[in-house]
């Protein structure tokens, strides 16, 4: 790559700071901090208890109700907003690149190719949560439809999410004609793994990088291939789908009525929080056994955060249409501008809290404490990411990414006029 002049990038396409939609900038960076309610989870605590609240640590008093808000706030809800935002910016990139007579395939296939190595390293070598695979993965198939009617997309896009929940339930009908080692399988893998599993899980996350990568390696090629084609591939590209057809109906924009995005607020909160609180009622009935609550039991949550999530983003966007919180906005679109920088920073302060080759917490921090690490993470990314912003045009990743999609290095202190 060969340095350019900043006339030549901007000929080459980056998004000036004059053309953002702050709307969207501030959902993003709304959703990139709430995705830190639940993976800090992850981070912190052995994988099974992610799935299963019960599979590790103290779930009483404080504790579970910071684990019943999560899962009703957050869980599965701001990764739902990521990636119905994912799909607006394939669409809003491209349209603009087309508008102005200049290629699109080139540029975005690129961008994807990019991030699936940015994904695949990311779960590899430090966390095998990574979605940015999956995004990549999915950004290569979903930009066929970017000119298609907001109609048949989102009606495409709901058939798509529903594949994965289909596949689901016709585990859960047919666990009866499972062989009985499988469901054990599941159950000691995924569910409630046994003691001495458990304190292996333990030992190799408070060990050294190595030790962590004779676990890591093998969830992180399980995420990639059989959770990506019976799961996320559905999920993650459905909602992408749906958020071309938001897009192009003006939803991201702040630009519909009030009483358009109150009713989506009202609607999204009134319908998703039954459905969520349903779901923890069902699995409670069943003592969270693995055979109903796996399965079909994630069902509720399922399709009751896609209804939570169209509550979320109505919120954000009627706070966008208000004159006030000026500040709070500013803040919020710059942590969302840097979206991509926040969230592997994210993976590069908590690994290092709470595995070996940091502090090595694993598995030590109790949810009330995982939930005061995260506000304080939270507090340094809204501090940084503005101050960040005054001198640099793009966050440290976004602006590899951008060098190597558009194969120029791009630009990174602002001039005087931009800033």
């Amino acid at each position: 790559m060969v340095s350019t002049t900043p006339s030549e990038v901007n000929a080459a396409g980056p998004v000036s700071r004059s053309d953002r939609i702050i709307s969207i900038d501030v959902l993003r960076g709304f959703a990139v901090l709430g995705i830190l309610v639940m993976n800090i989870q992850s981070f912190s605590m052995i994988g099974a208890a992610y799935l299963n609240p019960y599979a590790y640590g103290d779930l009483t008093g404080a504790n579970y109700v910071v684990w019943f808000l999560s899962h009703l706030l957050a869980d599965s809800k701001f990764m739902t907003i990521f990636s119905l935002l994912f799909g607006a910016g394939v669409v809003l990139m491209a349209s603009r690149r087309e508008a102005s007579g200049r290629p699109t395939v080139g540029i975005h296939y690129r961008r994807m190719f990019w991030l699936i190595v940015f994904g695949f390293l990311h779960g590899f070598c430090l966390w095998y949560g990574d979605i940015l695979f999956v995004y990549g993965m999915c950004g290569l198939i979903i930009y066929l439809f970017r000119r298609r009617s907001p109609r048949f997309l989102l009606i495409f896009g709901i058939l798509v999410v529903s594949v994965a929940s289909l596949l689901t339930i016709f585990w859960q009908v047919t666990i009866p004609y499972w062989p009985p080692e499988a469901l054990e399988s599941v159950e000691m893998e995924w569910w409630m793994p046994p003691p001495d599993a458990v304190q292996n899980e333990l030992d190799a996350y408070r060990g050294g990088w190595a030790e962590q990568q004779v676990l890591r390696a093998p969830v992180a090629i399980f995420m990639q291939t059989n959770h990506f084609l019976t799961e996320t591939l559905w999920r993650a590209g459905g909602l992408m789908l749906i958020g071309m057809a938001l897009f192009k109906l003006g939803v991201f924009g702040a630009g519909r009525s009030r009483e358009f995005y109150l009713r989506m607020t009202s609607l999204g909160f009134g319908l998703g929080l039954p459905v969520v609180v349903w779901g923890v009622l069902y699995r409670n009935s069943s003592d969270w056994d693995v055979r109903s609550a796996f399965f079909g039991g994630s069902q509720f949550n399922y399709w009751g955060s896609l209804l939570f999530a169209a509550g979320w983003i109505g919120a954000v966007m009627l706070v966008c249409q208000r004159p006030g919180w000026g500040r709070a906005k500013s803040s919020l679109a710059a942590v969302g501008r840097m979206a991509l920088s926040c969230y592997l920073l994210q993976t590069i302060i908590c690994t290092f809290i709470f595995y070996g080759h940091g502090l090595g917490l694993y598995g030590s921090v109790d949810r009330v404490g995982q939930v005061l690490m995260m506000l304080a993470v939270w507090a340094a990314m809204l501090v940084l990411c503005p101050l960040w912003l005054r001198y640099f045009r793009f966050g440290p990743f976004e602006w590899l990414w951008r060098s190597l999609t558009y194969m120029k290095l791009q630009p990174m202190t602002l001039e005087r006029s931009d800033a």
